[in-house]
């Protein structure tokens, strides 16, 4: 009990000292648990071996929970609408990627089993990091982040085959036929060992019982799940429903294992079959928690696994392992970015985002080691791989990031020649997405004129069918700008997603046009700060007018008239825009606002400022609305 309680408490320990850590740094949560693992095991050897194999077959769990989570996520419908990019650029790129590593593998002398599994892990990228990386960067709706993102989504969808294809390619030794064409699964030769529905029986059999198990598990997900959550709703428990989601679970997981196939396999299936359920999302936060620490507990275990003795005694070669693989997925999704039509800043950021190995290499690697498809001193290697791939993505951003400044200013399209502009009007609006096509609706209402710029061409495309004239063409260029008459405009409205090319603008467009009034939309207050420095008049915060709004509706419900709601958002509307043009002063460039001591006091300041103002408002005989 003792060395239980010993051995969680070091798991937990390293977990919750390194996991932030590394999430601050920006290398994301995943780099954060093999840190953790890395450091407990071959640093430290504070777990062995022994500890970490014992453990594992709990940690699994993680992953199927992760993909019972993923296939929740999947409505059907979506997919259908997103399948050019799907089978397209993600089929593409794990079809040639594999191919590539296979062909590679074999002329080194590797055999086809061990040349299979390393296609299959090295095809994968880092889902974790890399969507976390596109949205801290603002980058998820560019054209090279949604084709990332359909990529990523591919090849999480394609682990399920991977996972069900991979112990097809083991050691002959473990599995044949016996003379009547039953089938013998080395180890299992005694039906009291395990349980199995399939042991004994001929071919069809085996079929026919697992055929009849997958339909079973369809009709249950699609008939059945409506009433049981019904009769656990009218027990009014909450920890019930958590009950539930782990019996969904761990049942259909248990129910796969009796006739031989992947767990993860069903709870996939399971998972897409209530993706349109109403009972989605209540199953979503009750699965999270476990799937979060187990997976969690799975990426500590491969951490604390990894022998970096491999990497001691032939640095060079793993080394050489690590940069080939970069280098070969680089170029592979280069090409495939260039047939799909991406150019410039989208296609680097489509083709260095990738180019690492990613988590499921783990899982993979886990899973053929334990299946005897590769041997175990290659399973460390390939374990020392992925994990240096997947610390290298930082690096590769950081190479996107110098790409973008130097000489990849033109977007994606920039090859495709700009339209002609033959309209004019006192307001130029760069960026047409939901926020822009907002503002141009009601400006043109108004009948005022606008002359309407974006990059992205199927956007134009689209507005152009609704009856709304835009023009194609990168609104960061200054010929554009000059086409659509920046010299006579009155208002420039900046409503582009990428937050450098909008600071790009806005410079260029305040260096030309002193007088010009510039309304440029923001994400958050540091890129508001970031636009008074550019030169912008009126900067818009994308949810400060809603989120005032449903602040609003709180105050109504809760006790004030509204009268009294609607002047307490006037007065926190006014505050604020005069508190973030005071804090834009003492905010400093590539320095957090915690370590800036003056921004942070006059901030505390503000906030109180803003309370006794808004305290002031109410009727101080009324003790109940104080309250």
């Amino acid at each position: 009990m003792e060395h239980a309680l010993y051995t969680a408490s070091i798991f937990l320990l390293t977990a919750v000292i390194a996991v932030p850590i590394s999430a601050r740094l920006g290398l994301g949560s995943v780099l954060g648990y093999l840190a953790a693992g890395i450091l407990i095991g071959p640093v430290l050897g504070l777990v062995g071996t022994h500890e970490a194999d014992e453990l594992l077959h709990y940690a699994e769990f993680g992953v199927v929970m992760m993909l019972f989570l993923i296939g929740l996520e999947l409505d059907p419908r979506a997919l259908w609408a997103m399948r050019d990019k799907l089978v397209g650029l993600g089929g593409l790129q794990i079809g040639l990627t594999m191919a590539a590593v296979l062909v590679i593998c074999i002329g080194l002398g590797y055999s086809l089993n061990v040349a299979v599994a390393c296609g299959m892990i090295f095809a994968l990228s880092s889902t974790a990091i890399v969507l976390q990386t596109l949205s801290e960067k603002g980058l998820m709706q560019t054209s090279g982040g949604r084709s990332a993102f359909s990529v990523l989504l591919t090849q999480d969808i394609a682990v399920i085959p991977m996972l069900v294809i991979l112990p097809l390619f083991a050691d002959a030794s473990l599995a044949s036929f016996a003379e009547d064409g039953s089938i013998k699964i080395a180890g299992h030769e005694h039906g009291h060992d395990s349980l199995s529905l399939v042991d004994g029986l001929p071919g069809w059999g085996v079929a026919l019982v697992t055929l009849g198990l997958v339909a079973a598990i369809v009709f249950g997900g699609r008939y059945l799940t409506r009433p049981v959550f019904r009769f656990i709703h009218a027990a009014r428990l909450p920890e019930m429903y958590t009950a539930l989601a782990l019996l969904i679970v761990v049942g259909i997981a248990f129910l796969m294992s009796l006739v031989g196939l992947s767990a993860a396999l069903g709870t996939f299936l399971a998972g897409m079959l209530l993706a349109n359920s109403e009972f989605r999302h209540e199953l979503e936060s009750d699965i999270a928690p476990f799937k979060g620490l187990l997976l969690g507990l799975f990426f500590i275990i491969v951490g604390a696994q990894i022998d970096f003795s491999v990497l001691v005694r032939d640095p060079a070669r793993i080394l050489s392992i690590v940069l080939g693989l970069i280098a070969l997925k680089a170029a592979i999704l280069f090409v495939i970015g260039r047939a799909f039509g991406l150019r410039g800043r989208s296609q680097w950021l489509f083709t260095l985002s990738l180019a690492q190995a990613g988590e499921f290499g783990f899982v993979l690697i886990t899973t053929a080691t334990a299946q005897n498809v590769i041997p175990h001193w290659i399973g460390e290697e390939l374990l020392l791989v992925v994990a240096l791939s997947m610390l290298a993505t930082p690096l590769l951003f950081i190479i996107y990031d110098q790409i973008s400044k130097g000489g990849g200013e033109h977007h994606e399209t920039s090859h495709q020649a700009p339209d002609e502009i033959d309209e004019s009007g006192p307001v130029i609006i760069a960026g047409i997405g939901r926020f822009g096509q907002i503002v141009n609706r009601l400006v043109r209402s108004a009948g005022f004129n606008t002359v309407v710029l974006d990059h992205n061409m199927k956007t134009i495309e689209t507005m152009r069918r609704f009856g709304v004239k835009g023009f194609f063409g990168d609104p960061t260029r200054p010929e554009m700008l000059h086409a659509a008459g920046l010299a006579k405009a009155r208002v420039l409205v900046v409503a582009m997603d990428d937050p450098e090319a909008a600071i790009t603008l806005v410079n260029y467009a305040r260096r030309e046009r002193p007088d010009l009034h510039i309304v440029a939309r923001v994400r958050d207050r540091t890129q508001v700060f970031r636009m008074y420095k550019a030169g912008a008049d009126d900067i818009v915060r994308e949810m400060f007018d809603s989120s005032l709004r449903a602040g609003r509706y709180v105050l109504e419900n809760i006790g004030l008239t509204e009268y009294e709601a609607a002047q307490a958002e006037h007065t926190f509307f006014h505050h604020d825009r005069d508190a973030v043009q005071e804090l834009a002063q003492l905010w400093k460039e590539g320095v957090s606002s915690a370590n800036n001591p003056e921004y942070l006091q006059r901030a505390k300041e503000l906030e109180e400022e803003l309370e006794t103002m808004l305290m002031n408002q109410l009727d101080p005989n009324d003790e109940e609305k104080q309250a």
